[in-house]
């Protein structure tokens, strides 16, 4: 149920008092946070979990300011990246500061919230789309295998990997298209 839940229906439901809503938005975006506080700025295991508690402090203290609720994802992305930045300053480690090449994570951050987004869309599929797709793209498994694993003939793979990549196009295509118009509608940067 929770992947069949938009990002809007979660932050309506946040914004409503829902607390099984909340839960779910804080599961959905946990991986993401801490993918962002890891990868992105190398925090190590402990930071990464301190910024995890102060982002979703945040984020349940100011949803509220978030003027478009598809635009959850790249919002919690810029307030991830802020509290990275300040956790990294608070430490003392000038140093540090010094060799976080920002761009870098800037980059780091893009892939993270692609993948991010792919993964979502995949949730989104059924799960008979999931497993063709696990089992080509992850698995490299070929057509005859995967055929016999599933009982499908070998020749329906490819199309029904073909309709599958179709699905989950339309869906990471209408995710990008409310995220870039999410990004234009958030709260400033400046204002997390």
């Amino acid at each position: 149920m929770e992947a069949t839940l938009s990002d809007a229906d979660l932050v309506a439901g946040c914004r409503n008092g829902d607390q099984h809503a909340w839960n779910v938005l804080v599961d959905r975006f946990s991986r993401y946070v801490y993918a962002i506080s890891t990868q992105a700025f190398r925090l190590s295991e402990h930071d990464a979990e301190d910024v995890f508690q102060e982002v979703f402090t945040r984020v349940y203290e100011r949803l509220p300011t978030l003027r478009n609720d598809d635009a959850i994802r790249p919002w919690i992305g810029q307030m991830t990246r802020n509290c990275c930045l300040d956790r990294i300053r608070s430490g003392g480690r000038e140093v540090e500061l010094e060799e976080v090449d920002e761009v870098a994570a800037d980059d780091e951050i893009a892939e993270l919230d692609e993948a991010f987004a792919v993964r979502q869309g995949l949730a989104s599929l059924s799960e008979e789309c999931r497993e063709v797709l696990d089992r080509f793209f992850c698995r490299d498994e070929s057509y005859r295998t995967i055929g016999e694993e599933l009982g499908i003939p070998a020749g329906t793979i490819a199309s029904r990997i073909s309709r599958c990549l179709d699905k989950l196009r339309s869906q990471f295509l209408g995710t990008r298209d409310s995220d870039s118009e999410g990004r234009k509608a958030t709260t400033s940067p400046s204002s997390e």
